[in-house]
């Protein structure tokens, strides 16, 4: 996908007639709409600077026309740096049914993908930024076929979109620490400034020794600050000695709380009510997170029962188009609404609620309908949608027209 944003504005502007949530209608004691008013909103130096009372004849302001404004939305779990997409179709191979037979074939294609990956990366970030998405987590493989030439040419497409696209870089042992003699290229990879967080792969079924490769991957975040987050297929026993070991290493070493994560945790979605209250107490007190790709192959994951504990809930497209998955939309309002179909979110407060799933926990009125999101000093990362309320944005997973990133407000198809 060509990238349809045109940049409109730089620096210290204002926007004019910007719808905001201001709070909730209630009648009869329950909560049955939201109120929102027209506002101006002066950005400057990559920040919202204030919000003002609304002013139509402003001169030189920018008109909003009475979009929603909302938070920027964030994919928190995706792989930009190996998606198909930009190529022909491709569905997925029966062949190829577990994590050992994927490790397999990606060392067959990866050499050819790479000669173009920096351009099929670009085209996967027009795409989320076409739904309003500004800000990704995005795993790269480091491997012994690849080494560290999927960082390389994936920092090449993030640096053609530094102005409009942020990111964080998680280094991911795709092929096993062990598995494949990958514990060197990861320490390599850990050292570099650009990589946030170093990641894993099932230490069960794949490197064989849960412990073993849980230590290696807590000492190399705490040797070189960094995150965790780790993808973890295991289910089962195996799948939740691995979350509790890790939540062991996240309360033995405090400064890895609140930096680490579990991507999938599959297992949880096993457990019986009892068995997921436990744990999600258990994660909520380590500050360990969890990252979900809403819905998987049939797993329910027992996501209010993390929210309802205080666990930070995280959701990304993880894959677009590739050899993995072909379902990823790459719109994160549509992973909301299916998280609110999924679970019977269908009121307006819970519908609101849900936006938190596409904007990394970032609402604009608190669970008491009090103006929280914007206000000044907030960084100015936001989206301008056409919807009435949050809670019509996620169910009607409504389109967006413009987003601000960096401070720089980007128009669909409206010329600078």
């Amino acid at each position: 996908m060509e990238n349809n944003y045109s940049a409109l504005a730089k620096g210290h502007y204002i926007l004019k007639n910007v719808r905001l949530e201001t709070g909730f209608i209630t009648e009869e004691n329950e909560i049955s709409g939201t109120h929102t008013e027209l506002f101006c909103v002066e950005i400057k130096e990559g920040k919202i600077f204030k919000i003002l009372p609304n002013v139509q004849q402003l001169a030189n302001a920018v008109d909003a026309g009475g979009l929603l404004m909302l938070p920027g939305f964030k994919d928190m779990h995706i792989h930009l740096d190996k998606t198909l997409y930009g190529l022909p179709w491709q569905a997925l191979s029966p062949k190829r049914k577990t994590v050992q037979d994927m490790i397999a074939y990606e060392q067959q294609i990866i050499p050819e993908l790479l000669k173009t990956s920096t351009h099929r990366a670009g085209l996967l970030i027009n795409l989320l930024q076409h739904y309003g998405t500004t800000f990704a987590r995005t795993h790269f493989n480091v491997d012994t076929t690849s080494g560290l030439r999927s960082l390389e040419n994936l920092q090449k497409a993030l640096d053609n979109k530094k102005e409009c696209f942020n990111a964080e870089l998680v280094a991911f042992p795709q092929h096993g620490l062990y598995y494949t003699n990958s514990a060197p290229l990861m320490k390599e990879a850990a050292g570099l400034k650009n990589v946030a967080f170093i990641g894993g792969l099932d230490p069960f079924s794949i490197d064989k020794n849960i412990e073993k490769a849980i230590d290696f991957t807590v000492q190399l975040a705490i040797d070189n600050n960094k995150g965790i987050d780790i993808h973890l297929h295991d289910s089962g026993k195996e799948g939740v000695r691995t979350i509790e070991y890790l939540i062991e290493k996240a309360i033995e070493n405090p400064q890895l709380q609140g930096k680490t994560y579990v991507s999938h945790a599959f297992a949880l979605a096993a457990l019986q009510p009892q068995e997921a209250s436990e744990i999600s107490e258990k994660l909520a007190n380590a500050k360990v997170g969890i990252v979900s790709s809403i819905p998987f192959r049939g797993r329910v994951m027992p996501i209010p029962t993390l929210v309802k504990h205080g666990v930070e809930v995280l959701v990304g497209n993880d894959n677009v188009q590739d050899y993995w998955s072909t379902f990823g939309s790459g719109n994160m309002l549509q992973k909301a609404n299916l998280m609110a179909s999924l679970y019977g979110w269908g009121t307006e407060f819970d519908l609101s609620r849900t936006l938190r799933f596409a904007t990394k926990n970032v609402l604009p009125l608190s669970d008491e309908g009090k103006m929280q999101w914007p206000k000044a000093g907030d960084k100015a990362e936001l989206v301008l949608v056409d919807a009435s309320c949050s809670a019509e944005a996620v169910s009607r997973m409504s389109a967006t027209t413009a987003f601000v990133q960096e401070g720089n407000l980007y128009w669909k198809d409206k010329a600078s």
